[in-house]
């Protein structure tokens, strides 16, 4: 599995998350900075890539679409401590990285994780 970090989180975490074995790249070393979320879901799809971002537009997409692809990684919290974000995020992925492959929402929060299968 590998993590296309959104533009709304900052480029040091695909470094710090790859340094924490989690390949992750972030989407303005591939794309324009102000790419539509469309293209970033269709780059994501194509290059069988996991969405990580705060941005609920994803997941609304995937809901009016009833899309199975691609997975999302919601970051719903409020703390952007990067090195706090980094070590949830290190311990919640692995416990999801199956449903992950085959397409879920993955959403982390300061106290938990939840995972919703997709379609929606």
């Amino acid at each position: 599995m590998k993590i296309l970090i959104d533009m709304n989180l900052p480029p040091l975490l695909a470094v710090m998350l790859s340094d924490m074995g989690l390949k992750s790249m972030h989407w303005s070393k591939v794309g324009a900075h102000d790419a539509k979320d469309s293209e970033i879901l269709q780059y994501a799809i194509e290059n069988e890539l996991v969405v990580m971002t705060c941005d609920l537009d994803f997941s609304t997409i995937l809901s009016i679409t009833h899309g199975s692809k691609p997975s999302i990684i919601q970051i719903r919290t409020q703390c952007f401590h990067i090195e706090k974000l980094a070590v949830m995020l290190k311990h919640s992925i692995p416990l999801y990285k199956d449903d992950l492959a085959s397409g879920a929402i993955l959403t982390i929060d300061a106290k938990r994780a939840r995972l919703r299968l997709l379609p929606l």
